[in-house]
């Protein structure tokens, strides 16, 4: 079974940790590996849906990268918003 994004669970569980870990260290943040798969994954999901609404779509692994670091960021600093 493949997501929407063309790639394998698997991958996207990697990718989605990759694209965690490269938001966290771009934002200067500090969670663990766990949070950095969830924010790289749901960031991914959250970025596609945006980048639909404006006509932009992502593709393969290195789009769902691409989303997932934009999305994670935008998680973050949603999440930083919050707690001030």
């Amino acid at each position: 079974m493949e997501d929407a994004a063309g790639i394998g669970w698997i991958a996207a569980i990697i990718i989605g940790g990759l694209a965690g870990w490269l938001a966290e260290m771009f934002m200067k943040s500090n969670m663990g590996v766990l949070m950095n798969i969830i924010l790289g994954i749901v960031g991914a999901a959250v970025a596609n849906l945006l980048l639909g609404l404006i006509g932009v779509s992502l593709g393969g692994w290195i789009g769902y990268l691409i989303a997932g670091f934009i999305g994670a960021c935008i998680l973050i600093a949603i999440g930083r918003a919050i707690k001030r």
